[in-house]
């Protein structure tokens, strides 16, 4: 356990039982209503790639896949990190164009991530991918798509709100900063102390242009170079009031073109990925230009539910402390 918060007297505003039946209504609505505003239709995924394709995204640039052997063909599988990559495959199989796209569940393993409030080794999100136009690789296209979202996500809270008592904690009117307008903002503190103070001042922030170097010398976050356009990229955050801290909600962005492939491999010393299927088919111009992201079903089920433990969300595996400790203090994990 990395570290575990919980409120003097916090009480759960739902029963088990309602909160079992809210994650589904809350998950229904929420798809309906991001499918509607962004002109989605939903498509099965993959639960595991072929390392050699290069599908599998490798998120910062150090998460271990769980990789296991396959009996049949003798190969090798990797449980997928993310869908980035194989939804855009997907839309140039599929013969999606402009202006339509796809979303899915996704499920993940993240074995090196670190156990808290907010982080479990299980990973539920809607991956979602959705083709652009060349003239559409802009960050005004970019901000819109965010302001679609976060109006996907209040009108499901509203409902969710009306349904079962609750107030609304998530802020409809978006901040948008860059991660170099936030550092010079905030110098004094480290990356996620800024995140939290923005999040407190504004409510709701899309964090903007994430994984290049800033001024500083030091990057906001690491973003893998193969996926997102740095410069066309951002995190979704919202101020969680009972935690006292920002929640990504989301990870988004304008997906590279051949010519920011090849320069963000280049910066990330990764020009071996060139060899790689996916990235041949991208650098011959093969994929469609397009903006995509993934949007953590369990974080907005915490969100808009007023939980403070991922675990009252989703079933996974915790370390005796945190299970000890929440049983004491009557926060009933799944």
């Amino acid at each position: 356990m990395k570290s575990l918060f919980i409120p003097q007297g916090y009480v759960s505003a739902l029963s088990l039982y309602e909160t079992q039946t809210a994650i589904g209504k809350m998950k229904r609505i929420f798809e309906d209503n991001l499918a509607q505003t962004l002109s989605l239709k939903r498509v099965s995924a993959p639960l595991f790639v072929e390392p050699n394709t290069g599908l599998n995204d490798d998120l910062n640039g150090i998460d271990r896949p769980v990789e296991f052997e396959i009996k049949e063909t003798g190969g090798r599988a990797q449980i997928v990190h993310s869908l980035a990559k194989w939804k855009r495959v997907a839309l140039a199989k599929y013969d999606f164009h402009a202006g339509n796209g796809l979303y899915t569940d996704m499920n993940a393993i993240r074995r090196d991530d670190d156990l808290d409030n907010l982080h479990s080794i299980y990973v539920d999100q809607w991956d979602w991918e959705k083709v652009i136009t060349r003239q559409e690789r802009n960050e005004e296209f970019l901000r819109e798509t965010v302001r679609k979202i976060i109006g996907a996500i209040c009108d499901t809270e509203a409902e969710i709100c009306a349904k079962y008592s609750l107030s609304p904690r998530v802020c409809r009117e978006v901040t948008f900063i860059t991660a170099q307008e936030l550092e010079d903002k905030f110098p004094a503190l480290d990356a996620k102390e800024r995140e939290n103070a923005i999040a407190k001042e504004c409510g709701t922030v899309f964090l903007m242009k994430i994984g290049g170097v800033l001024r500083s010398g030091k990057k906001h976050g690491d973003r893998a170079p193969d996926y997102d356009d740095w410069s066309l990229n951002g995190d979704i955050l919202v101020y969680d009031n009972l935690l006292g801290c920002a929640v990504e909600l989301s990870s988004m962005g304008i997906r590279v073109d051949a010519e920011t492939l090849a320069a963000q491999l280049a910066a990330a010393n990764c020009d071996y990925r060139r060899e790689l299927s996916f990235h041949k088919m991208l650098l011959r111009d093969e994929l469609p230009l397009t903006i995509g992201g993934g949007i953590g079903q369990s974080r907005l089920s915490m969100i808009l539910l007023h939980k403070i433990h991922i675990g009252e969300v989703q079933v996974s595996v915790w370390d005796e402390d945190t299970l000890r400790e929440c049983k004491v203090r009557g926060v009933h994990l799944l």
